[in-house]
């Protein structure tokens, strides 16, 4: 079973900076591809998670978390309608975040950041491991996702939904033997 790894915190405003893909090309035997410039793989050969976790601190210049989970959980949540009914203006970014781990959140959902005023982030839904919202295009929006830590105690990153789908197709797409044209 494929899996799916996302790396928090890294790439972003000249901090823990690295090249995703030639750690992708440095994990050749594990059939990993890149997914964007956000520390985002698929990995298609089947490993434990420990073991290619292993691999992947391993090959990092610095400390981070890694979440990673079956890449059946992401296609599952990718099939769902995650934004049926929502109105998704211009300045309206679709997103998921996965959790390090399983939690439940301090308030039930949906929940908006901030709670009173023109919210900046919202909460929608949770399916697993992986919380789904939208937050405005605005320079609070870093500070509006670090509440989905509060909020559940435990890490989480965030992808926007254009990632979540070119993850599930590289997930859906037929794995080509080094031998095939």
């Amino acid at each position: 079973m494929a899996l799916v790894v996302l790396l928090r915190g890294v790439n972003v405003g000249g901090h823990r900076t690295f090249r995703p893909s030639l750690v992708a090309q440095q994990l050749r035997r594990f059939d990993v591809v890149n997914v964007g410039a956000a520390g985002t793989f698929v990995v298609r050969k089947p490993v434990s998670q420990v073991t290619f976790r292993a691999a992947l601190r391993g090959l990092l210049p610095f400390d981070t978390d890694v979440m990673i989970c079956p890449g059946s959980e992401l296609l599952r949540l990718s099939k769902g309608s995650l934004f049926a009914g929502e109105p998704l203006a211009s300045d309206v970014v679709p997103f998921v975040s996965m959790l390090a781990r399983r939690s439940q959140p301090s308030s039930p959902l949906p929940v908006r950041f901030p709670p009173t005023g023109a919210w900046g982030l919202r909460l929608i839904a949770q399916q697993g491991r992986f919380v789904v919202g939208v937050y405005r295009r605005e320079m609070r929006a870093i500070a509006h996702l670090s509440q989905i830590d509060r909020l559940y105690g435990v890490p989480a990153t965030t992808r926007n939904l254009n990632t979540i789908l070119a993850i599930a197709r590289v997930l859906e797409a037929p794995v080509r033997r080094r031998s095939d044209p």
